[in-house]
């Protein structure tokens, strides 16, 4: 969704001010913690893996890390993240 796409959604709601663009990378949690003066678990990420059925994202806080026993079995899968653009 485009910056103008969600500005304007918003507007339903009356929540257009609330969006904030950091002038700094946010590349990383880290960089995204610092530009929006935060704690990292106040920042959200995604993360994607691939099953055998296909990709899946999974959106969490900044600080978390997968706990590869609970995403098994969970998804009955071994957590194997997406490293290049499908």
């Amino acid at each position: 969704m485009s910056l103008e796409k969600a500005k304007n959604h918003l507007v339903k709601f009356g929540l257009e001010d609330r969006i904030r663009v950091a002038k700094e990378s946010t590349a990383t949690v880290a960089l995204a913690a610092k530009a929006f003066g935060c704690e990292e678990k106040k920042i959200a990420k995604t993360l994607s893996f691939m099953l055998p059925s296909g990709p899946i994202l999974v959106l969490t806080v900044g600080d978390a890390r997968i706990d590869n026993a609970k995403f098994k079995h969970a998804f009955a899968a071994k957590a194997k993240m997406i490293k290049e653009a499908l």
